[in-house]
């Protein structure tokens, strides 16, 4: 498979994700939920291991960088719009007109900033995640005789980095970080990557141990690496920004689409 074909195969599966997010309440359909969101579980580490692959192919790493926090701003108004409802079982209109409905005496205004601030969308994520790749390549290069120091300062790095995206509420925040450092290290090896997968999205064991099936869904990212298997490292049909466009895009068609359904 190209990069062409695995961006597709990670796009489809990003909306089928939101889809269910957005329109399928869990406690009413809860299969239908998890069907879509079980899915949906094949999109971040497909374009986690993209960004590793963009990162080593880039030509200019400041562009592709600034690319990446440009969307960044540009998505999470899409993003707390069209997920807010999923987050916080109210919609986004009802939160913002109670700030002027009722006073403060409640704090709804910092209620409703609290919401927002909550979760960001993944272009964030993948922000910091980018970051860390170039500070690790770094350290790799500075102290190319002596691993020890490598690794020592790169786990640093990581942990930091898994900090850092929690602090500032990145989607997927710290098991993203976790995944993209996996990939790094693991390049070329499908079996390492497989297992890190898994070992990052928890054990099947552990997850079928609750009662609620919907716990088994962070684990189902470990089938991603089944496509990831067939990619062939080849760059296919030249779409660099569909994504990047498509993200934002899709989450305000989807918000716009939940304000007639409701």
């Amino acid at each position: 498979m190209s990069t062409f074909v695995l961006k597709i195969i990670a796009v489809i599966s990003m909306l089928v994700d939101h889809v269910g997010a957005i329109f399928i309440s869990p406690s009413e359909y809860p299969y239908v939920f998890l069907v879509l969101r079980s899915i949906g579980r094949l999109a971040l580490p497909i374009f986690l291991f993209l960004l590793v692959e963009g990162f080593y192919r880039t030509s200019n790493y400041r562009k592709y960088l600034t690319r990446m926090g440009i969307f960044a701003l540009i998505s999470e108004i899409p993003f707390d719009l069209a997920l807010y409802e999923y987050h916080y079982a109210t919609d986004f209109f009802s939160d913002f007109s109670a700030v002027f409905a009722g006073g403060y005496q409640d704090d709804k205004l910092g209620k409703l900033l609290s919401n927002l601030f909550s979760y960001q969308n993944v272009f964030v994520t993948l922000f910091f995640g980018l970051l860390l790749l170039n500070l690790m390549r770094d350290v790799e290069k500075k102290y190319a005789s002596n691993m020890a120091i490598v690794n020592l300062i790169n786990g640093l790095l990581t942990i930091g980095f898994c900090l850092l995206t929690s602090l500032f509420r990145g989607d997927y925040s710290i098991a993203s970080i976790l995944m993209l450092v996996a990939f790094y290290l693991f390049r070329g090896n499908k079996l390492l990557i497989g297992v890190a997968l898994f070992i990052v999205n928890g054990t099947i064991v552990g997850n079928l141990a609750s009662d609620n099936l919907l716990y088994v869904i962070p684990v189902l990212s470990t089938l991603a690496i089944v496509p990831i298997a067939f990619y062939n490292g080849e760059k296919g049909k030249d779409i660099k920004y569909f994504f990047y466009i498509f993200y934002p895009l899709h989450l305000m068609l989807l918000f716009v689409i939940s304000l007639f359904i409701r």
